[in-house]
Order: structure tokens, then C-alpha cells, then sequence
């Protein structure tokens, strides 16, 4: 996994930040704090949440699922982009860097618009479908455990509205679905999905190079 766009050189990368990143200064310390974490590479780039920012805001966002929140970074840069009544619902299994997470949300003042569950993930979303919130999501963010990721899009479709957006992270896995000598099983999963969604005739989708691979997938 990467934290920043693979495929630039350093000082393009770093030209493209200088002229287009407009990073609130809440989001820059919960990077920086994140950078000295041991899963720091789990951090999603800052060029990445801008633009999932952008999209937040072009499709009237107001009820959105984050699916894998490690230090939180993903919900905080979409409850930020939201109006004072969205809500994200937000979903983890690990306290120790969702407690960062959480020290973060209130420092921006937006704690009060995430909804974080720990617990599996697919408890969380099969909870929300069995409570009849089929189809009332805008937009849905899936970062979690690879090994799942299919499971993860397949609840995500059934949740995001018609017209909404589902955002899959890391689908060009620091290259690796690219080269056939991997095939460990996170690797194995990402490319299936790739495939998958390549065909899948319920959405209409664009595989972005921004980071590390970022697929978008509009439900039909």
C-alpha cells in the first residue's frame, strides 16, 4: 500500500501538492501524528481525501459509510466536506487508532457527524440493511481488509442509493496486481475484484492512479 500517488517522481509529487492541496490544518496533524504510527503507510493520501472531498460535495453527500477508519483521516476529510446535518457512519474493529480518530473529530468539531461502530464490519453494514436503510446512502468509502473487500462492495451497493458512489481504495496495491508473481491472498482478492467491477454491469466505474489505485464505482 502507499500513502502518497504512485508513479510521480518526488519533485513532481511534491509541485502537485505545492499548487492544489488545501489541506485544513486539522487534517495536516492527524497526518503528521499518523507518519509516526507503525501502519502509518495505512494513511491515505492527502491529494486522495481532497478529492474525495470534492466528490462528497459534486453528488450533494449527506449520509455516507467510511469502512475502515484506522486513525480516521478518511472520515474526518468527508464529515469536513459535509453539510451540519450529514452524518458518517463510520466502521472499525481496532480502539487504539480509532481513539486517535476520535481525539481528532472533536478537535475539527465535526464528532457529532461520525457514527463510529467497533465491531466487524460486515455485522455493521448487514445491521443497517436489516434496519431498512437500503438505498439511503450518498457515498461509501471502503478501506479495509482485503480478504473481504468483495463482501464489503457488494453490502455498499445494496446501501448507496442509485446515483451514489462507492470509493474502493488500494486496487492498484503498490503494483502488485500487475505482476503475476504475487499471488498471496490480499493480492489475489484486489485483482478478482478489479475484474469483477470491470464488468459489473450495475455500476458505471473509472480505476483513478491517485494513490494507491482508487475505483469508482456509481450505482446504476
Amino acid at each position: 500500500m502507499a500513502n502518497k500517488t504512485l508513479g510521480l517522481e518526488k519533485h513532481l509529487y511534491d509541485y502537485l501538492l505545492s499548487v492544489s492541496l488545501r489541506e485544513p490544518e486539522v487534517l495536516s496533524k492527524l497526518r503528521q501524528e499518523t507518519a509516526q504510527h507503525p501502519m502509518a503507510a495505512m494513511q491515505i493520501a492527502p491529494e486522495q481525501g481532497q478529492f474525495m472531498a470534492l466528490l462528497v460535495k459534486l453528488i450533494g453527500a449527506k449520509k455516507t459509510l467510511d469502512i475502515g477508519v484506522f486513525t480516521g483521516y478518511s472520515s474526518l476529510v468527508v464529515a469536513l466536506a459535509l453539510p451540519p446535518d450529514g452524518k458518517v457512519i463510520a466502521c472499525d474493529v481496532d480502539e487504539e487508532p480509532t481513539s486517535i480518530a476520535r481525539r481528532y473529530w472533536q478537535q475539527a468539531g465535526v464528532a457529532n457527524k461520525i457514527d463510529l461502530h467497533i465491531a466487524p464490519a460486515l455485522e455493521t453494514l448487514e445491521k443497517l440493511l436489516a434496519a431498512g436503510e437500503a438505498e439511503t446512502f450518498d457515498f461509501a468509502f471502503i478501506d479495509a481488509d482485503k480478504s473481504n473487500y468483495d463482501n464489503y462492495y457488494e453490502l455498499a451497493l445494496q446501501l448507496v442509493r442509485r446515483g451514489g458512489l462507492i470509493a474502493i481504495d488500494n486496487v492498484l496495491w503498490s503494483g502488485q496486481v500487475a505482476d503475476p508473481q504475487v499471488q498471496d491472498n490480499r493480492t489475489k482478492k484486489i485483482r478478482a475484484l478489479n475484474q469483477k467491477l470491470h464488468q459489473d454491469q450495475r455500476v458505471t466505474i473509472s480505476m483513478l492512479p491517485i494513490a494507491d489505485g482508487l475505483t469508482l464505482a456509481m450505482k446504476n
